[in-house]
């Protein structure tokens, strides 16, 4: 059981360094008034950082 506990844990600090991470990026990208680029549907879309939320 300790190590499922360990297991959680780690995964829930990965989770919140991964969103904080994305965070800080789409900031930055709003300052410079940059693009995102992402993937939808296998497509490449380019996103005006300022248009995300």
């Amino acid at each position: 059981m300790n190590n499922h506990h360990q297991y959680s844990e780690l995964r829930e600090k990965l989770i919140a360094g991964t969103k904080l991470a994305f965070q800080r990026l789409v900031e930055r990208a709003k300052l410079t008034d940059d693009y995102l680029i992402f993937s939808e549907n296998g497509k490449v879309v380019k996103v005006k950082a300022r248009s995300l939320k």
